[in-house]
């Protein structure tokens, strides 16, 4: 199946998508350094990157940037000046639109704010032709979206898919229950050309680490005695699948107030 990657970032939805033997035809991203590292990750050849890395680091971001990196690859470093007409046709569309204004973390302006980008794939699909709209839509974002406007965003997606001929489906994932050694929770929306027949992708039921990959192994750890948290400093096996990741509250700042705090104590000074 071929699949065009947008809304990119670094093209996490693309690795997916390949390992699962798929090809992308190309991508959009705004940022142009999660470009810079997009192409280096996914479309410069090797000969390509053994040039690129007799280059210093600014000429080497400069360059990386021209066109002949893509390799034939369609690209567009801004979603609302895709033209429609000179978009590849593409079996499957996949997207993480912003998050910022769905996310409980935000200001919760929703399709309002930077999350309404949204909109532009409507746009698109609104303006290409029936039978070269893809056959599947693939929609992941943040578990803010389902309550963002009191569920009402979420709901005018859902009928602006409709609207162009997709019947849909939704599930809240929780990559932790799926083998991926993190605990994030996120809602994928998959459309499906209703004139290309039925399909039925969820629910998924959860592995609980019961898939391919096993269980890592802690091989060593270095001195944690400054930190309260030792998840950073244990040394895992670089074979199988390691434990959930957990924060490290406070980071160096929460460090140096311990010192502070401790030597006022002491009468001494800061070592």
């Amino acid at each position: 199946m071929t699949f065009l990657d947008l809304f990119a970032g670094i093209g996490g939805f693309r690795r997916g998508m390949e390992l699962a033997g798929h090809k992308c035809l190309g991508f959009c991203e705004w940022d142009k350094y999660a470009r810079m590292s997009y192409i280096s990750m996914h479309c410069i050849t090797e000969e390509q990157r053994e040039y690129l890395a007799t280059l210093d680091f600014k000429k080497r971001q400069k360059e990386i940037l021209k066109n002949e990196y893509l390799n034939g690859e369609w690209c567009s470093d801004d979603i609302r000046t895709v033209d429609a007409s000179n978009i590849p046709k593409a079996d499957c569309w996949c997207f993480g639109a912003p998050c910022q204004s769905f996310s409980i973390s935000g200001k919760r302006a929703g399709l309002e704010g930077e999350s309404g980008l949204i909109r532009e794939v409507f746009r698109i699909l609104e303006e290409i032709r029936e039978e070269d709209r893809p056959e599947w839509l693939i929609y992941e974002n943040v578990k803010g979206m389902l309550s963002s406007n009191r569920g009402f965003d979420y709901l005018a997606i859902l009928l602006e898919l409709e609207n162009r001929g997709y019947d849909i489906e939704w599930q809240l994932l929780n990559s932790k229950l799926h083998g991926v050694p993190q605990n994030r929770e996120r809602v994928y929306t998959i459309g499906h050309f209703r004139s290309r027949g039925e399909r039925k992708i969820f629910p998924l039921e959860a592995t609980n680490g019961k898939d391919n990959l096993q269980k890592i192994n802690q091989i060593g750890s270095l001195d944690s005695s400054k930190r309260n948290n030792p998840t950073p400093y244990r040394v895992y096996d670089s074979n199988g699948l390691a434990p959930c990741l957990n924060t490290s509250q406070g980071g160096e700042e929460n460090l140096a107030l311990q010192q502070i705090s401790a030597a006022k104590e002491s009468g001494g000074a800061l070592k």
